[in-house]
């Protein structure tokens, strides 16, 4: 029998008061049951719907999370939802220095602080501290990571950042924004999932880095650094060279006596290069690499650089190039300050530093050849052969890593940037400069 118009409306209004009161927020008293189940559901949904929105949406989503959630994730769900992607993103090849690093370059510090914590809780529940390989464990250190306050993540970064609760809500949105979408990189060491079978570390032999012969050089950058006479800095520069050229060459001649195979020792490791001008930037990690048998390959949305070579030519090329980088980022601001408003100009710095960089490539080539063929003289080897079998193996691994490249192509440069930053090349010490900057 149907139902009359009077009905039907009743039936309406008890289905509208049913819903209102498993709404959050609706009325009084803790909920329970199906209503925890649907609060936890519009948060995900609200979540999800700002991770791909416009601005507009996005402070939409930030003022219902702030309604919905005034005390901002006390519960631990988006605490766990971030620590999830950071999970994933480590099973496709990402590594900690990799997530803080893209973070910091999109967002803020304030939210990298948070992406660091993620980090930090992701690497706890991994058990990274006893299982994870020795280049986890020195990232994870450098970002103040190795220990977790503990879930939930969010609430303990927002006692320690004071924020009201719409600034917060948005923060965490723009962090599930950064890291949502970010696709696969090339495995460089065993993600989570396989700490459990630790593979064997790299075989220890001369040409893997001499801790002695770095800190010997590192001792004599310092000294060119702080000496007031170029003659001094240039001379203590070119042992600090002919130190890095000399090892290689010992190297590469004792792997071949020894018959060591010299491909399986190859591997990679990632450079964070920031902004302003990476683009130039890299240009001078690759000159660099280039001249010690390293190749490079840059991920130019990410900011992100892999070097492929053997571990002691790794360890010579950053040391050069954050060295050469210091003195390029100063010779460029002298350069700006004493000259006209053009000189600070960006298209002036980014052909300043593309200069720079090309430069300092011939420069270290000269340097590297003259050493090779003055321990060819004393070894009475003929050392091109064995250095040639280290290019074309880094090469073959390098090939196989990144089967498909392309070479870069750069834009139209300023010409006054272009000549001084050759200038300042030809006056620069070769590795001279210790300071931390970031890349």
């Amino acid at each position: 029998m149907g139902k009359t118009a009077a009905e039907r409306r009743a039936t309406r209004k008890r289905k509208q008061q049913d819903r209102d009161r498993r709404r959050p927020g609706s009325g009084p008293g803790p909920w329970t049951g199906a209503d925890e189940q649907d609060f936890e559901y519009q948060r995900r949904q609200l979540i999800r719907a700002a991770m791909f929105a416009d601005d507009y949406t996005v402070e939409q989503v930030v003022a219902r999370l702030a309604v919905l959630d005034p005390g901002v994730d006390e519960d631990g769900l988006a605490s766990s939802l971030l620590v999830g992607l950071v999970n994933g993103l480590w099973e496709r090849g990402w590594q900690p220095a990799d997530i803080a690093h893209v973070v910091r370059r999109s967002t803020t510090q304030r939210v990298t602080r948070l992406a660091i914590a993620a980090i930090a809780e992701g690497a706890r529940v991994a058990g990274a501290e006893t299982r994870a390989p020795e280049d986890w464990l020195a990232q994870l250190a450098a970002l103040d990571a190795l220990a977790s306050p503990g879930p939930p993540i969010v609430t303990n970064w927002l006692r320690t950042e004071g924020l009201p609760v719409l600034d917060a809500w948005r923060d965490v949105l723009r962090l599930f924004a950064a890291l949502t979408g970010l696709g696969e990189l090339q495995q460089l060491t065993p993600p989570p999932s396989r700490w459990g079978t630790r593979e064997a570390s790299p075989r220890r032999t001369a040409a893997v880095t001499d801790a002695r012969v770095l800190g010997r050089i590192r001792g004599l950058l310092a000294k060119a650094e702080r000496t007031e006479f170029p003659e001094e800095a240039d001379a203590l520069s070119a042992k600090a060279q002919e130190l890095m050229t000399r090892h290689a060459v010992d190297a590469a001649v004792l792997d071949a006596q020894h018959g060591i195979s010299i491909t399986d020792q190859v591997v990679a490791r990632r450079v964070h290069v920031d902004n302003p001008y990476p683009e130039a930037k890299v240009q001078l990690l690759d000159a660099v690499g280039r001249v010690n048998g390293v190749r490079v390959i840059w991920i130019e949305q990410l900011g992100i650089a892999t070097m492929v070579g053997l571990p002691a030519d790794l360890d010579a090329v950053d040391l050069l190039f954050t060295s050469l980088l210091v003195q390029a980022t100063r010779a460029m601001t002298d350069t700006g300050r004493a000259g006209a408003g053009s000189t600070r100009s960006p298209s002036f710095r980014r052909a300043f530093l593309t200069s720079y960089a090309f430069r300092i490539g011939e420069r270290l080539t000269q340097a590297r050849e003259q050493v090779t063929e003055e321990a060819s003289r004393s070894i009475g080897t003929d050392l091109v052969p064995v250095m040639r079998a280290r290019t074309e193996a880094v090469d073959d691994v390098f090939a196989q890593m990144f089967p498909k490249t392309r070479a870069t192509k750069s834009r139209g440069l300023d010409a006054r940037g272009w000549y001084a930053g050759q200038l300042a090349a030809d006056n620069a010490d070769l590795g001279s400069g210790r300071d931390q900057v970031s890349h």
